[in-house]
């Protein structure tokens, strides 16, 4: 996926799902994980505390999970 601020780095994988970091194009720390969440079925973004997304990064978020 093309994103103009952050960028998603497959970190890993469980067997059956895979975990990504989001990461900030223009400083490379991590912004936070998505991965799957068992309990809602579905995979959930995670955002590390303190962070701050604007509605395009989080549009980008959304439309990569």
């Amino acid at each position: 996926m093309n994103s103009r601020y952050i960028e998603f780095s497959k970190i890993g994988d469980t067997g059956k799902t895979e975990i990504w970091d989001v990461l900030s194009k223009s400083s490379g720390y991590i912004l936070g994980e998505i991965r799957w969440y068992g309990p809602w079925r579905q995979y959930c973004f995670s955002p590390v505390a303190n962070s701050v997304f604007n509605n395009t990064c989080m549009s980008d978020i959304q439309n990569f999970i």
